[in-house]
């Protein structure tokens, strides 16, 4: 089946549908008309024809009213995890929700209390940062290892993460693939990682909604609450069809927990303080976990010779580096060195200004002087938004 990948979707000013306003995009609208979005973790392609096909017929039915999580979606979870982490998933551990940011927020406050601490490791995904701020908690933070030689992988280090670790320590937020470096990690590191978690009394979130974007042919993905089944009591685990499908607006995740009591202390929080399914979500994740694979399958061949592209492109940039994704659509640049950028807290926002292309500044991510960078749009958006990165980083 053909896929089309490659023509640009107009996304700021789409003709025919009224004002830009009325589809209005961040990734899109943030900037200025003539800045490039590579930011924001959102690819620029159609989602699944299927996908697209269920939506048009639910939204046909023409009622909105409040939905219901059905059997055939959690069954097609399983049935996805099974065939795709050789896991095995109850539909009873399943609780589908509205979103993987509010879910690490609520974990926050259902397996922890005010004055306890929340750990992660930087540089990570913003939102990890803001947690335990937002729910009355203790930021805790563990640096991860950078690689020793341009080129090579981030690491995890476990002493250092040991060392951040208070008595006051309750939960560790874990992503899995990593955002942004895009590390799929060794099973060595998760392996030490668990160890830790145990002996430390640790309940730990781990967000794998990249899990289905390994880059490389022959990788697989193995849940953390798989790998290591003396977690499992422990382990929230949060995915969604939102990066893969590229139907993050759709708002659906799911937390999947197989401690029935640990289970049921998260609904409780989460009953009242985030709203039902969207309806459309669901049908849409259905849809995706049911037909979509072939699409996926698509989309990774065309991220890997992205991948190829930035790589090749990096190379000619005099000062920057970058460790090749192992995973994901993102790339984290490091612009410490860059000739025109060094010395620069932010040089995101001298590139956007520059060279008219938007990166996520390393800030956010506890990382100054980084950048990450989207390459999940076009060959023809990607090529121009490199050719601008050029004129600055290439001179």
């Amino acid at each position: 089946m053909e896929f089309d990948f490659a023509t640009p979707i107009e996304r700021r000013h789409p003709k025919g549908h009224g004002a830009p306003a009325d589809w209005a995009s961040q990734k899109w609208h943030r900037y200025a008309d003539d800045v490039l979005p590579l930011w924001v973790a959102d690819m620029d392609f159609a989602s699944p024809p299927t996908v697209v096909d269920a939506l048009q017929a639910r939204v046909a039915h023409g009622v909105f009213g409040y939905g219901l999580v059905p059997d055939s979606l959690r069954h097609r979870l399983c049935e996805w995890s099974a065939r795709h982490y050789d896991w095995p998933i109850d539909p009873e551990w399943q609780l589908w929700l509205p979103g993987v940011v509010p879910a690490i927020h609520l974990a926050s406050l259902a397996l922890t209390e005010p004055g306890d601490g929340v750990l992660t490791i930087t540089p990570i995904y913003p939102p990890f940062l803001k947690v335990a701020e937002r729910t009355g908690r203790l930021a805790q933070q563990a640096a991860m290892a950078p690689p020793v030689a341009p080129g090579e992988p981030w690491r995890l280090d476990i002493d250092a993460l040991e060392a951040a670790i208070t008595p006051r320590t309750r939960l560790l937020l874990w992503c899995h693939p990593h955002n942004p470096t895009g590390r799929v990690w060794r099973e060595d590191e998760l392996a030490g990682l668990a160890a830790l978690v145990e002996r430390h009394d640790l309940y730990v979130v781990s967000d794998e909604l990249h899990c289905d974007l390994l880059l490389e042919r022959d990788a697989r993905h193995r849940p953390l609450a798989a790998a290591f089944p003396a977690l499992a009591a422990r382990t929230i685990t949060l995915w969604a069809p939102s990066k893969t499908f590229n139907l993050a607006g759709l708002t659906t995740a799911c937390a999947v927990i197989p401690d029935a009591d640990l289970r049921a202390r998260y609904a409780a929080v989460v009953k009242g303080l985030q709203p039902d399914g969207n309806v459309l979500g669901l049908v849409a994740a259905e849809a995706a976990y049911a037909h979509g694979e072939p699409w996926r399958l698509a989309l990774l061949e065309v991220l890997r010779g992205h991948r190829q592209r930035l790589v090749e492109r990096v190379a000619q940039w005099p000062g920057v580096t970058m460790s090749e994704p192992q995973s994901t659509y993102l790339a984290w640049l490091d612009l410490r060195q860059a000739p025109r950028l060094a010395g620069h807290h932010a040089p995101e926002i001298m590139l956007r200004e520059q060279a008219g292309v938007a990166l996520s500044g390393g800030g956010d991510f506890g990382a100054p002087g980084f950048a990450r960078l989207n390459f999940g749009t076009t060959e023809h958006q990607l090529e121009a938004a490199l050719a601008r990165l050029d004129g600055v980083l290439a001179s």
